[in-house]
């Protein structure tokens, strides 16, 4: 786990996910414990800590039950008693105050041993993990507070000391001026901003600087300026060198750097790679797709290089044997020498040898991709013979030389894809501050706000982050309101034609970059490149040989000219590239077909698949399926668009397992709908099981209209409750869900019995939890235990862990209905850890209500409260309408136990109107709707 302080108080999970807390109290108590992990804390301390210098009676009991709800929330074991006092059994490491103050020391021991660029990178760090002020959530901790912010303000300083080192002193003066109007009193603050403004050549406002501090110290403590004060001061005026301004007597030689026009968006951490690999290697290259900045990048790196630099542009360049030619060029070498037979001409890179083998020079040669095999002959020849020469090369593919360090450039980052996410700022993330800055130059006050914020991050997220591409975007802003240019980016290569004049051309349209990469490729590699943009989610290197026909070697040569990007075992493209490419397969006539070997792909996966979820191997296969899952969802659209519907059908029937353990209620059920849609009275024939499937999951994301319901009778006509599946083995559990036991309970639990005999291992160990659910209705308590424990032990030897979790949460209700709350708590718990192994949302959910019904019987109402409301959360997220009436029911029943009736009757009146009418399996879940609803009318009439 992870424990975060620095800011409001949070715990993650493992899984990355949030861990519900509890109460004010409860947070107080663990914001102290992590202060101190590792180490015992006083309850004298943690009450101090909690309730401030007067405590209420009863403090002992109090926090003895607060520590029993942190418990609950984290684990017995990572809260420990001692007779000292309480141990929150963690690596301080794990927590963020802790990891933050090692990171300072060992940003500042960099800083002293003289190794800036480390120190700024450890610093910066540190200083990213805070989130607001700390120990929010322990008020009365103020004492320790007010330490870490001093500690926050000293590794700040020490970072700002490392950027001045490293020649950043213009970046710096905006930061320092805010810093010192915030602490006007810290002398090294004053000092660090007169020489970010020496360095900046600004001398007169040093000097201002530090008569202003001088007179502050003055008035506020009667005190002259200290020692470092006093000192930058003298330097300035001395035009001390060590200040980091420029020697005028001897200025770098900056050839072929343009001053820049804009800002520079979003690379710092890329910046600072570029200059460590420089000093590391001779020969660094920049890789990536064309528009994600890599001459930008390799501009400012050049600008914050020390020594000479020349850059070369190749983009204009047309011939391999011109190459050597453009760098005299750019490097201002002219030969005024007359040929002639006594005098013949000097080779162009012998020129090159004799003009650069004393130099300490950088040599940016930038945009190669098309002049690879020149570029790398000069490159290596240079390197070999000018032993004080450094290349920093751009281009779409490498250049393939020993000791070439290869850097790709990725897109700008962006804000997480996920529904949900709270993502904070989106300001914070750097695709998104590049569209705000050039779009408020062309339409000035422009600013990202809640107005316009999720059209922003839209924008950014289509281009794929690409600097380019968004620059284009934020162009059309002239015209064009925000809504309006994310509206139109499906047709991106028409909608983004308005870049600078003073572009290269490929630079000023969105299609003249792409073309410019695929006008590079052979043909195969441009049929394969074609070919491949029929994957969404990008393709494993078989697959893609599989349904292209083309090699896998063809994937790699894509792969080195930045065409694809090859990202957890993957090859994706970026979506631009994906468009483009998409286009011209639509030119080429292979549609139809290409959809076609696609589509037979993942019907040939989902057919392997889906019998493996349902083992000891479907954590990996679940996994795997993760990386498929926008395909496999295309290929239905494909099938159903395309009039294959029994290919459809297959393909969802073989999905269904995946999208039920992984709660994809609302895209499955969509993919379903369309596909009935198409079938309309079509029953294709030996495909019942299928088309029940097919019927089923268009029902489970809680939606029925009357065509559905009549579609719904139909199915229990077609498969009655005694039907046992032969191919989609998934159905034994959905028709028990849909349609619940017959009504004759005896009868029922006879018929499980009859047919458990000789299934398959997970039909067997269904049926015996299945026996466990009647026998329960049937109140033969002891009987359903067994049975309940039978299913338990078949489904952990198989190792199915979504059957686990159904046997666990059968036995938790049980106990539950039996009023065995600490029983129930211990199985809910249980469900919830398997739930969380397995990654299914929905199951989490379900286990969060299961574990808030055990609280709540214990009284514990905060923590039943904080279970029911995560629950909502979730099931809001992956549109689980079962489990998110389940979770409202539980927070309205608490509500009622509060004696709160106007919450207890909204929210039970949402979780009724949320609550699916057509599945046996929510029955118990209406019938306490009802039941609370009526209890709310009877307290509301006794009033």
């Amino acid at each position: 786990m992870r424990f975060q302080i620095l800011g409001p108080t949070a715990v993650l999970g493992e899984d990355g996910e949030p861990v519900a807390l509890g109460g004010p109290r409860v947070r107080a108590l663990l914001t102290l414990l992590a202060l101190h992990a590792g180490r015992i804390v006083g309850a004298e301390q943690l009450v101090t800590g909690m309730y401030g210098p007067r405590p209420p009676e009863g403090v002992a009991n109090a926090l003895q039950s607060q520590v029993s709800r942190l418990r609950r929330a984290l684990g017995r074991d990572l809260v420990e008693f001692h007779p000292a006092g309480y141990r929150l059994v963690a690596d301080p490491q794990e927590v963020d105050a802790r990891r933050f103050e090692l990171l300072a020391q060992a940003g500042r021991q960099a800083l002293a041993a003289g190794d800036p660029g480390r120190a700024a990178t450890l610093l910066r760090e540190a200083l990213d993990l805070w989130r607001g002020a700390p120990l929010a959530d322990a008020p009365h901790a103020e004492a320790a507070a007010a330490a870490l912010e001093e500690l926050r303000l000293a590794a700040t300083e020490d970072r700002v000391q490392a950027d001045l080192d490293l020649g950043r002193h213009r970046e710096l003066v905006a930061e320092l001026r805010q810093l010192t109007a915030a602490h006007p009193l810290r002398e090294r603050l004053s000092a660090q901003l007169m020489r970010a403004l020496y360095g900046s050549g600004r001398q007169a406002e040093a000097l201002t600087v530090y008569d202003e501090a001088r007179k502050i110290l003055d008035e506020e403590l009667g005190v002259e300026p200290g020692a470092e004060l006093a000192a930058a001061h003298l330097a300035v005026l001395r035009a001390d060198p060590a200040l980091g301004a420029p020697a005028a007597s001897a200025p770098r030689q900056r050839r072929g750097l343009r001053a820049q026009l804009t800002s520079f968006v979003g690379r710092d951490e890329e910046i600072e790679q570029v200059g460590a690999r420089l000093r590391a290697n001779r020969l660094v290259t920049l890789l990536g797709p064309g528009g994600a900045g890599k001459t930008r990048l390799a501009i400012e790196a050049a600008e914050r290089a020390a020594g000479d630099v020349c850059f070369v542009p190749l983009a204009p360049v047309s011939d391999g044997g011109d190459v050597p030619r453009a760098v005299l060029a750019a490097l201002d070498i002219r030969d005024t020498l007359m040929y002639g037979p006594d005098r013949p001409a000097v080779d162009p890179v012998t020129r090159l040898v004799s003009a650069l083998a004393d130099r300490q020079i950088l040599m940016v040669l930038d945009n190669c991709e098309h002049l690879v095999a020149a570029t790398a002959e000069l490159a290596d020849a240079l390197l070999a013979a000018c032993p004080g020469l450094r290349v920093l090369a751009t281009g779409r593919e490498a250049l393939g030389i020993t000791g070439e360090s290869i850097l790709p450039v990725a897109p700008l980052r962006l804000p997480p894809a996920e529904a949900g996410d709270s993502s904070g700022n989106p300001s914070d993330y750097p695709a998104v501050r590049l569209f705000a800055d050039r779009a408020a130059a062309v339409r000035p006050g422009f600013a990202v706000d809640a107005g316009n914020a999720d059209q922003v991050v839209r924008i950014c997220r289509a281009l794929d982050g690409l600097p380019l591409a968004i620059e284009l975007a934020a162009a059309r802003l002239r015209t064009l309101s925000v809504s309006d240019v994310a509206a139109r980016l499906d047709d991106r290569f028409r909608l983004l034609i308005r870049g600078s004049r003073t572009a290269l051309p490929r630079h000023q349209t969105l299609h003249a970059v792409v073309a410019w990469s695929w006008d590079l490729l052979d043909e195969d590699e441009q049929r394969l490149a074609r070919r491949l943009s029929v994957f969404l989610g990008g393709a494993r290197p078989e697959a893609a040989e599989r349904v292209c026909g083309l090699p896998e070697e063809v994937l790699f040569s894509l792969a080195e000219k930045s065409l694809v990007e090859f990202v957890d075992g993957r090859f994706r493209m970026l979506e631009t590239i994906r468009a483009f490419c998409a286009e011209r397969l639509a030119e080429s006539g292979e549609v139809d077909a290409i959809c076609e070997a696609h589509a037979g792909y993942y019907l040939d996966l989902v057919t392997t698949a889906d019998p493996l979820l349902r083992t000891g191997e479907q954590l990996e296969w679940l996994a795997r399926l993760d990386e498929e899952s926008d395909d496999l969802n295309a290929a239905v659209r494909w099938a159903t668009e395309s009039g294959r519907l029994e290919m459809g059908l297959r393909l969802l029937a073989g999905g269904a397992c995946y999208w039920w353990m992984r709660g994809h209620r609302t895209s499955s059920a969509a993919l379903a709908s369309g596909l009935l849609a198409a079938l309309g009275s079509v029953r294709p024939a030996g495909m019942e099981e299928e088309y029940v499937m097919c019927v089923l999951i268009t029902a489970w994301a809680g939606e029925i209209d009357n065509g559905l319901r009549a579609r719904l009778e139909e199915v229990r006509q077609l498969l009655p409750i005694s039907y046992l599946p032969h191919r989609v083995e998934l159905l034994m559990m959905l028709l028990s869900s849909f349609n619940g036991p017959p009504g004759d309970h005896a009868e029922a639990y006879e018929l499980v019995i009859r047919h458990s005999v000789g299934l398959p291992p997970w039909q067997q160990a269904l049926s015996f939890a299945g026996a466990g659910f009647v026998l329960d209705l049937l109140d033969r308590t002891e009987e359903a235990l067994a049975y309940f424990e039978r299913g338990l032990a078949a489904f952990k030897a198989i190792g199915e862990r979504w059957g686990i979790i159904l046997a666990l949460s059968g036995l938790g209700q049980l106990h539950q209905r039996q009023r065995d709350y600490p029983v129930a708590y211990a199985l809910a718990d249980e469900a919830l850890a398997v739930a969380h192994e397995l990654g299914a949302k929905t199951e989490i959910a379900e286990s969060l209500c299961l574990r808030g019904d055990a609280l709540h019987g214990l009284g514990e109402v905060e923590g039943a409260r904080a279970d029911y409301a995560l629950a909502a959360e979730l099931s809001r997220r992956n549109s689980s309408m079962d489990i998110l009436a389940r979770a409202h029911l539980g927070l309205g029943e608490v509500a009622l136990s509060l004696g709160d009736l106007d919450a207890a009757r909204a929210l039970l009146a949402q979780a009724h109107h949320e609550c699916p009418r057509d599945w046996y399996s929510t029955e118990d879940t209406r019938e306490r709707i009802d039941a609370g609803l009526a209890e709310v009318g009877r307290m509301v009439s006794e009033r």
